[in-house]
């Protein structure tokens, strides 16, 4: 049985996508940021970080979206080659992601719409790493499809939901089209409206 812990965030949504790409079964709990949800047990005792998403697959937890990621997609063998540089390249592109896109748009977006008072230096410093990262895809992106050279896989479905938030850090897309057209081509899989939907709330 597979269990996923989880909330409508970009580290949540990466995995409800790529669990409906991979037509995997599984049970889907949400956690109540708000109410602290992830610090109370069960969930705490499964994440030692705790934070979402968790995994419970066979009874074993799995915590942090990337290495959630690489779990399902050996389990099934697609998203991620079985070994070699097609394996390597898709991982340095998915460790980005964690590494580098995940906190500084999460930084950006806080700073913008969560802290209690303007921090100018902060939005500056934050603004100007996110847009050397939009620079950083847009180059990679020019003229292919997707980030890594086995195709559609856990990089892409990792750092599709933090730059598809560009709206929310205030990223003018007009400067990045290969970007804008790589979140268009990912938007539009089945797999991804319904592992979004999953994830909303009647209001939302």
């Amino acid at each position: 049985m597979t269990t996923l812990y989880t909330a409508n965030t970009p580290n949540g949504q990466k995995i409800t996508i790529a669990l409906q790409e991979l037509e995997m079964a599984y049970e889907l709990r949400m956690v109540d940021l708000g109410a602290g949800e992830q610090r109370q047990a069960p969930f705490s005792d499964m994440s030692p970080n705790h934070k979402i998403p968790l995994l419970v697959d066979d009874g074993r937890p799995i915590f942090e979206s990337g290495a959630i990621l690489i779990h399902l997609a050996d389990k099934a063998g697609r998203l991620l080659a079985a070994d070699g540089a097609a394996r390597g390249e898709a991982l340095q592109w998915l460790f980005m992601q964690v590494g580098s896109v995940g906190p500084m748009l999460g930084q950006l977006w806080w700073f913008r719409h969560a802290s209690g008072t303007r921090n100018e230096q902060a939005l500056e410093r934050y603004g100007r790493e996110v847009a050397r990262l939009y620079g950083v895809y847009e180059k990679r992106l020019a003229g292919r499809d997707w980030l890594a050279g086995d195709g559609y896989g856990v990089a892409d479905i990792a750092t599709f939901p933090w730059l598809a938030a560009h709206h929310e850090v205030g990223v003018d897309m007009a400067a990045f089209p290969a970007v804008a057209r790589w979140l268009e081509r990912i938007a539009a899989r089945p797999a991804t409206m319904r592992g979004l939907a999953q994830l909303k709330s009647p209001k939302e």
